[in-house]
């Protein structure tokens, strides 16, 4: 076995992951979790001195695959802007070689849309028709990908603050991504009377208070690099059921759950359940008495899985 890894980049990426079923790559993932077979390490943030920026580590172990390995993703400060990549080492667990070093930029907005996807798909109810997206940018675009054949929508509302002013031909290939897809000038109008609504944001701060719905809804939240941003009020985790990717790490990460810890009273141990709970059919979809909540950080084993299906591609 050659001890020099596949390179693939960005590009290479985005034109496998067209070939592969990445929902059900990350089902499988969440089930090998729940068995035992596959280990979730926290994320491991270092910073860097003088304030020059910081990097996360985000780890995983694929025993039934052979694999393991690390995506790297530094945050740089610089004068014209903050730089942000990402890259993921895969690595043999048989011989101790790497295997595949890939560009993640593509890998993570995949795996960010599609584990949102996964969670809808547990959790959301069978009859839900109305969706509504907050956000249009490519993480937005490609949670309406996954989910869009997930329920039989009747509307699919889209509002993000950064439309104002965007050329035509900008607003165009948005809706020409769905049929369904409206795109709406007030973030009130995009969720109201929704069933599901998928934040896929960059906000440091709250998109939305749930307790402004008109009814109860599946509300879903994604993570951004700022220090402990949160898409919903941390004092709001207390009225919703709140699910996450995995209980054991993402309540050390996100950041509503360490300021509703810290501030409000809120307990990590309230979480009803997680993709390995889910998937596994440890817990039922819940009822919508209250407000349900979806918070996910991004897991190294998403990038992990991920990375090995590329690889056995390139094989």
């Amino acid at each position: 076995m050659p001890s020099t890894p596949y390179v693939i980049t960005q590009s290479q990426a985005r034109e496998l992951l067209a070939q592969v079923d990445v929902p059900q790559i990350l089902r499988k993932l969440f089930r090998d979790l729940a068995a035992g077979q596959a280990v979730q390490p926290a994320q491991q943030l270092v910073e860097f001195p003088q304030g020059a920026g910081d990097f996360i580590n985000y780890l995983g172990v694929l025993a039934e695959d052979g694999v393991y390995g690390v995506k790297t993703s530094p945050y740089i400060v610089r004068e014209q802007g903050p730089l942000v990549t990402a890259w993921t080492l895969l690595m043999s667990m048989q011989t101790g070689q790497p295997l595949l070093l890939c560009d993640a930029g593509e890998l993570t907005t995949a795996r960010t849309a599609a584990t949102t996807a996964v969670a809808v798909d547990a959790l959301a109810p069978l009859k839900a028709r109305r969706l509504a997206i907050i956000g249009s940018g490519k993480v937005a675009q490609a949670h309406l990908h996954y989910v869009k054949d997930l329920r039989d929508w009747q509307s699919i509302n889209l509002y993000s603050p950064s439309l104002n002013g965007k050329n035509p031909e900008a607003l165009a290939q948005l809706k020409s991504l769905d049929p369904r897809l409206s795109l709406v000038d007030s973030c009130e109008a995009a969720i109201e009377n929704a069933d599901v609504i998928m934040l896929c944001t960059s906000s440091a701060g709250p998109v939305i208070d749930p307790s402004n719905l008109s009814k109860p809804a599946l509300i879903t939240s994604i993570s951004t690099n700022a220090p402990r941003a949160h898409e919903v009020p941390p004092q709001s985790l207390d009225d919703m059921q709140v699910f996450c990717d995995y209980r054991q790490t993402t309540p050390g990460s996100a950041g509503e759950m360490l300021i509703a810890g810290e501030q409000h009273g809120w307990d990590k141990r309230s979480i009803v359940g997680d993709l390995p709970d889910l998937l596994s059919e440890k817990i039922q979809r819940p009822d919508y008495d209250r407000h349900v909540f979806f918070r996910s950080i991004g897991l190294g084993l998403e990038d992990i899985a991920l990375a090995n299906a590329l690889y056995q591609l390139q094989r």
